[in-house]
């Protein structure tokens, strides 16, 4: 059931009450976090909410937030981590700070859900966008979904790890 797939601001635009994102991948390698990502590495900064990185982002989230949805992330990670979930980690207090609540989920915990075979966003229980990614990180082609039963596995996915996940502010890189 594939239709043309929104972007993201179109996505957030459209949530009237809430947008769940999960991430399962332990490693992501998309054009747009490159250089970033590099800078990092070299003991640079992950989470400056005014940078060219993150301020798009940032704004995007506080919009969202702002109008009454309600933002929530979930990783489920590899222990010990990758040296990209620690940069995701490094740079979470900037989705925290523009409003998303966002919680980890290491990957032992999660062996008896029933997980998507991509990381999605779903918004308000009525559509689901597959982040669609090749085996080495890079994205693939997106996908978007209205069929009831697919929503309701990402739903029953998502509300999962949640409740087993440690929030952010809580949670410890191994």
């Amino acid at each position: 059931m594939s239709q043309s797939v929104p972007s993201f601001e179109e996505l957030l635009d459209s949530a009237l009450h809430s947008a769940v994102h999960l991430e399962m991948r332990d490693i992501y390698s998309v054009d747009e976090e490159r250089e970033h990502f590099a800078a990092w590495r070299q003991g640079g900064r992950a989470d400056d909410p005014g940078s060219a990185q993150w301020r798009p982002w940032a704004d995007l989230v506080r919009r969202t937030v702002g109008r009454g949805v309600v933002m929530r992330r979930a990783r489920v990670v590899s222990e010990p981590v990758t040296e990209y979930i620690r940069y995701e980690h490094a740079g979470t207090s900037v989705n925290v700070g523009a409003g998303e609540q966002v919680r980890w989920l290491p990957r032992h915990r999660a062996s008896d859900i029933a997980l998507p075979g991509n990381d999605f966003w779903l918004i308000d229980d009525l559509v689901v966008r597959f982040n669609v990614f090749t085996g080495d990180g890079k994205a693939a082609e997106p996908q978007v979904n209205k069929d009831p039963s697919v929503i309701k596995l990402c739903a029953s996915a998502f509300d999962a790890v949640w409740d087993r996940a440690v929030p952010h502010e809580d949670f410890e890189i191994v």
